[in-house]
C-alpha cells in the first residue's frame, strides 16, 4: 500500500502541491465571499444545469442535451452580467484587504428568541408613537448589496438602539435597518421597491420596499406605519398587516422555527401582493 502511495505522489513536485493549496484556499475564500449574497442560489441553479447536461448525455437525450449545452454557452456571458455586483464587491474587498475576513456564524434558538423579543419591543414602542420603521431580518440569502447602501453599525440588537435609529427627522430615519443574526449591520439602507401593480394604494414606500426585498430574497421585513402605527410583516412577497405584539412574536418564531414557545391561536390579515 505504501509503495502504491509513493508511486502516486512520486510525480508531484513541491510547486505542484503549493499550486493546489493556493487554488484551494482562494476557492474557499471566494465561497465565503459569495455566502452573504444571492449568488449562492444562482450557483445552486448552475450546478443543477451542469448535472442535468451530463445526465442527459448519459441517458442519450440528444435534443435536451443540445439545448442544455447551448444554454451553458450563452450562460457564460449571462453569468458575467448576473454576478456583476458580486464581482465588483470582490474586487473592492480585495483592494481594501478584506478578502480574508470571516463571515458571522448563525444563532441558536435562545439567542434568536432574544433578538425577536428586542424587535417586538421596539415595534411596540414605535407603533405607540406612530413612528415609521422598516426592519429587515436576513436569513439564508445574503443582503450585503443592500447593507452597503446604508451606514454601517454592526452593533448588537437592542430595543433601545432600534427605537433611536428611527427617531423622526434624524439621518437614518427614512431608510431600512438590516439585521444579521444578533447584529444590526447597517441603517439607512435602500431596498428595491415591489413592482406589483395590484398592491393597495394605501401602502407607502416602506411597505413597498418590504415587499420588494422579500420578493428578491428569503428575508423577513417588519414595518411600522408612520400614518397609523400599524405593524406589518412581509415574507415571500406577501404582507401580513394589523399585527399585535403577541402575534408578531409568534409569527417570527414560526418563521425561524423556534420550538421553545407555548402554542397559541392567532390570526392576521394577509394581503397577497
Amino acid at each position: 500500500m505504501s509503495l502504491q502511495l509513493f508511486e502516486l505522489f512520486k510525480g508531484f513536485r513541491l510547486m505542484d502541491l503549493l499550486d493546489i493549496a493556493i487554488v484551494a484556499f482562494v476557492s474557499y475564500k471566494a465561497i465565503q465571499l459569495i455566502q452573504g449574497t444571492r449568488a449562492v442560489q444562482l450557483l445552486k441553479g448552475l450546478v443543477v444545469l451542469v448535472v442535468s447536461t451530463k445526465l442527459s448525455e448519459w441517458l442519450g437525450l440528444y435534443t435536451i442535451n443540445w439545448i442544455l449545452r447551448n444554454a451553458m454557452t450563452v450562460g457564460v456571458i449571462a453569468l458575467l452580467v448576473v454576478f456583476q455586483p458580486e464581482l465588483r464587491r470582490a474586487l473592492e474587498q480585495l483592494g481594501r484587504g478584506r478578502f480574508f475576513s470571516t463571515p458571522l456564524l448563525g444563532l441558536g434558538e435562545v439567542e434568536m428568541n432574544k433578538v425577536i423579543d428586542y424587535i417586538a419591543s421596539a415595534a411596540e414602542e414605535l407603533s405607540k408613537e406612530k413612528t415609521g420603521a422598516l426592519i429587515v431580518m436576513e436569513k439564508q440569502t445574503g443582503l450585503n448589496e443592500y447593507i452597503e447602501t446604508g451606514v454601517k453599525i454592526e452593533g448588537f440588537v437592542s430595543a433601545e438602539l432600534l427605537i433611536n435609529i428611527f427617531v423622526p427627522n434624524t439621518p437614518l430615519h427614512d431608510g431600512a435597518v438590516v439585521i444579521r443574526n444578533d447584529r444590526i449591520m447597517a441603517a439607512g439602507c435602500y431596498l428595491p421597491l415591489t413592482e406589483n401593480p395590484n398592491l393597495s394604494k394605501e401602502l407607502g414606500t416602506r411597505h413597498r420596499a418590504a415587499l420588494g426585498v422579500t420578493e428578491e430574497s428569503d428575508a423577513v421585513a417588519i414595518v411600522v406605519s408612520e400614518e397609523t402605527g400599524v405593524i406589518s410583516v412581509a415574507e415571500d412577497g406577501k404582507l401580513s398587516r394589523y399585527l399585535d405584539i403577541k402575534t408578531l412574536k409568534n409569527m417570527l418564531k414560526d418563521i425561524y422555527e423556534i420550538k421553545d414557545k407555548k402554542p397559541s391561536l392567532w390570526y392576521w390579515r394577509k394581503d397577497n401582493a
